[in-house]
């Protein structure tokens, strides 16, 4: 792997963090996956495009732009070595073979000048140590004309997490604050930090999608309790679960603990 800057996010994506989405990547894929259709749409994805797939995670979005460009493929890019070997294994498995996987910080990864016709990321991009650094990088890797597509997420209180995290035991901080998974939830900001970096064009809207968090709701209690934000910031034990189990009740429905979410979906030109 290339150098690295953000080497706090590279301890958590190569530890717990990335061994948990790794290992659980199907129901993270639940949980996200309902916003797929919306993001590729956004990225116009074409079948002769190089597609670049910011913090790709497990590579579900990698594999299905690599399948919109057949003539083209996906590049999916993540500090994660547990998620990549996952994503490069679920390419196999799906014989997906013009989706390729990299180990780099985006932030400074030697992407080839105008390598790539669109970049994409499904909540991948709000975790950078210097994002106009990180935008400027992504920014140099596309041609002229290139296309931005993200998603990242929208404020908790939009969502229907925010009944569950009301019943959590209250914080002096937000366990998951705005230098991280929320650093790109107002729209100002994001227009900020990709004007400095040299976009144009740039478009934020609200969508919404169905999250899958489990089967019921103890079993999402379960999953939600080991996330690391929650792990971090409430520990473990059965008196966590008892009150998340009661939080998600509500939101049974149709065999599964079904939330309301909302994203920031964000589309930019070079």
């Amino acid at each position: 792997m290339a150098d690295i800057v953000n080497t706090h996010q590279a301890e958590a994506w190569n530890g717990y963090e990335g061994e948990h989405w790794a290992g659980h990547y199907d129901r993270y894929d639940a949980v996200n996956g309902g916003f797929n259709d919306a993001l590729l749409d956004a990225a116009a994805i074409g079948p002769d495009d190089r597609v670049l797939d910011i913090g790709c995670g497990n590579g579900q979005v990698t594999r299905l732009a690599a399948r919109r460009a057949r003539h083209g493929g996906a590049t999916g890019v993540d500090l994660s070595g547990p998620m990549l070997a996952r994503a490069r294994s679920l390419a196999r498995e799906e014989d997906v073979a013009n989706a390729t996987f990299e180990q780099g910080d985006a932030q400074v990864h030697p992407f080839p000048d105008g390598g790539f016709d669109v970049a994409i990321s499904r909540v991948g991009v709000m975790f950078f140590a210097d994002p106009v650094a990180a935008f400027g990088n992504i920014r140099r890797a596309l041609r002229d004309g290139g296309r931005l597509a993200f998603l990242s997420m929208a404020p908790i209180g939009e969502t229907d997490l925010q009944a569950v995290f009301a019943a959590l035991p209250p914080r002096e901080e937000a366990p998951i604050g705005h230098d991280g998974p929320l650093s790109l939830s107002d729209p100002d900001r994001v227009r900020e930090v990709l004007g400095a970096a040299g976009f144009g064009g740039v478009d934020c809207r609200k969508v919404e999608a169905e999250q899958i968090w489990g089967r019921d709701a103890r079993d999402a209690a379960e999953f939600f309790a080991a996330w690391g934000p929650i792990r971090y910031n409430y520990g473990t034990g059965d008196a966590l679960v008892d009150t998340l189990t009661d939080a998600m009740r509500p939101f049974e429905r149709d065999g599964a603990v079904r939330l309301r979410g909302t994203s920031l979906l964000v589309t930019a030109r070079r």
